[in-house]
């Protein structure tokens, strides 16, 4: 006689083993519908789940995060059942859910073309209308693998010869489809009609270059249509904002095979570069923060003694001379405590701030890379603070503030907060952590902004804060991050005098506002589609003339605008005044200055923005002064 305890606390008995199906329409019909699954003592089953005794039960719908994830894991085997049909010879291997939705990667020779997606998704819609049943079975090892190299699913056959011996396998039968899952599924396909099939890439099997090439299909799916038709409006959004093709558009910066996931900067995006980075240096400076250059490459002996070697060898970049191994640095911490490491500390230097832009340089794999959001070689807006235990809530509060007044000028207010605590596998001692996340609490507290827990996601050396950017068209980007590390000193022998003349640890705070600035400047681009606010504009206003006969005057508002140290082109071109202001319009220039007889007679320009407002004619030193104030206001 099972009691199930639902979230609100209340308690149903049942005379026998009941599925989690079975609860929901004892609650009642309308949440039986809705029913995709339940949460039965903290694990995620399937509706058809028996619970034989007492359990706490919450129901799983699609308004859940767990159901959504269940509808898009059920729509890649959807995927899977509607290739199999109308592709037979083509072997199923992967389909996991990502971000936004899910992929399945195929071995099939021919290949898929885009118009082989419009008849998958055809099938898969008929599937859905046929309310598929999906039901779990729990196979034996050797009928599983024997089983599905019979179906001449060989990567299948492979899955379950390298699983643990004693992992149970779970087979999910759709029909005449059978899928190797851990699962949970819907109860049916018809949960699943609202999805899109997105994009076919290529993808190693098993993420490995060198294993065979395989077909990779993309999908989104969700609960209903409209959250379906706002995804494919924000990814129609985001193809327009692409920073690899107004990269491009705009000549901002290139990538070429020759020097894969390496940046070629062009004059107008390096001018937006350093503009960032100008920006980053005045503020740290003005927070106390010294700035330091370390070394590209440091013996590997460091990195071992860091600990870095051990979790990031093949992701570093590494060099021999004269007998000795080096690794160009994929990060700056152990760098910035050997500069701490240089002379005696007392108590009363603490805090000491470092920071970098730090040239660092990681050996993503090249499946991985992804124009400036995803790169081999980026610089970090690095800093590391050494101070002591009582200082740790004082220096996160500074941090968090300097953080939001930065994003402000960038023009994001939108920031999600989350503080990761203690993982499980962890070293230091209890209380060490108790005091850690306490301090980084109450820093969070005191800031009054919103912020929630991510229980159990802190690194293994002390708890984190990382901040989260929502950009225009809703995507969610991670880039500030705040970490506390009691390891690393101890490991490459940092310490401070304390006030008794012992010997202490400092603890070391990371810290990073933007991340990389390669990509936080490809997410300035997307988020303003290129038309960067007038600050950060690489050329902030251009001068058109419309006859020869202006070119003169034309010279002199230049020369005026840039000895006042705006950022101006000057376009003398003999072409009609219309096609210049839209060839510079397309260019995304802030401010366009339109100047005809009438101007020169009157020493004015007329102000044109970019997007297409009539400011009127006003004289150089009243436009100055506007642009002065638009450039001051930044976000």
């Amino acid at each position: 006689m099972p009691v199930i305890t639902l979230p609100d606390g209340s308690q149903r008995k049942f005379e026998q083993p009941v599925s989690v199906m079975d609860v929901a329409a004892d609650i009642g019909p309308g949440l039986a519908k809705a029913t995709l699954g339940g949460e039965v003592d903290g694990k995620l089953v399937d509706a058809a789940f028996n619970i034989e005794n007492d359990a706490a039960l919450r129901i799983v719908t699609s308004r859940d995060e767990e159901g959504l994830d269940m509808i898009r894991h059920s729509t890649a085997h959807l995927l899977a059942q509607a290739v199999k049909r109308l592709f037979p010879e083509a072997q199923v291997t992967i389909g996991p859910v990502i971000e936004d939705g899910f992929y399945y990667d195929f071995a099939y020779a021919p290949g898929f073309t885009p118009e082989d997606l419009d008849h998958i998704a055809a099938e898969m819609r008929r599937l859905v209308k046929d309310a598929i049943p999906v039901h779990r079975e729990v196979w034996e090892r050797g009928p599983a693998i024997q089983f599905f190299r019979q179906e001449g699913e060989a990567y299948k056959a492979e899955i379950i010869e390298d699983l643990p011996g004693d992992e149970v396998l779970s087979i999910y039968r759709q029909g005449d489809f059978l899928d190797l899952c851990r699962g949970p599924h819907v109860p049916n396909t018809s949960h699943l009609g609202h999805f899109k099939l997105t994009k076919l890439a290529g993808a190693y099997w098993r993420g490995k270059s060198d294993n065979e090439m395989l077909q990779r299909i993309y999908g989104t799916a969700w609960p209903d249509k409209k959250q379906l038709e706002e995804y494919l409006h924000r990814l129609e959004e985001a193809e327009k904002r692409d920073h690899r093709r107004l990269g491009r558009q705009l000549d901002l910066f290139h990538f070429q095979e020759e020097a894969p996931g390496m940046v070629f900067w062009h004059p107008r995006g390096w001018t937006v570069y350093t503009e960032v980075q100008n920006y980053i240096r005045g503020r740290l400076r003005a927070a106390g923060y010294g700035e330091i250059n370390t070394p590209q490459m440091v013996d590997l002996s460091l990195w071992e003694k860091s600990g870095h070697a051990a979790k990031y060898l093949e992701h570093m970049f590494i060099t021999e001379s004269e007998a000795r191994t080096y690794a160009v640095k994929p990060m700056n911490c152990p760098c910035h405590v050997q500069v701490f490491n240089q002379g005696l500390h007392s108590y009363r230097d603490l805090p000491i701030r470092y920071a970098e832009f730090g040239s660092c340089h990681r050996n993503e794999a090249s499946g991985a890379l992804h124009g400036l959001m995803r790169v081999r070689g980026f610089t970090q807006d690095d800093a590391h603070i050494f101070c002591t235990p009582d200082q740790i809530q004082e220096e996160a509060a500074a941090f968090i503030e300097l953080l939001f007044s930065v994003y402000r000028d960038f023009g994001f207010e939108d920031v999600i907060v989350k503080l990761s605590t203690r993982p499980e596998n962890r070293i230091g001692a209890e209380e060490i952590w108790d005091k850690a996340e306490g301090a980084l609490q109450a820093a969070l507290e005191a800031s009054g902004m919103e912020w929630s827990l991510n229980p159990g996601d802190g690194a293994f050396y002390g708890p984190k804060i990382d901040f989260s950017l929502k950009d225009t068209i809703g995507r969610v980007w991670q880039c500030g991050t705040l970490q506390l590390d009691f390891n690393m000193p101890e490991r490459l022998g940092a310490h401070y005098i304390a006030e008794d003349s012992s010997k202490h640890t400092p603890v070391m705070l990371h810290r990073a506002i933007l991340g990389s600035l390669e990509r936080f400047i490809g997410i300035l681009i997307e988020n303003h589609g290129g038309r960067m606010p007038a600050w950060l504009a690489p050329v902030q206003a251009v001068v058109l003339n419309i006859t020869d006969r202006q070119a003169d005057f034309c010279e002199k508002v230049a020369e005026t605008l840039e000895n006042k140290g705006f950022r101006v082109d000057l376009d003398l071109r003999n072409e009609k005044i219309g096609y210049k202001i839209r060839q510079h319009t397309l260019a995304r220039v802030p401010y366009l200055l339109v100047v005809g007889d009438r101007e020169v007679e009157e020493g004015a320009v007329a102000v044109r923005t970019r997007e297409g407002e009539d400011l009127g004619s006003l004289s150089v030193d009243a436009f100055a002064e506007r642009l002065a104030a638009d450039i001051a206001r930044r976000g």
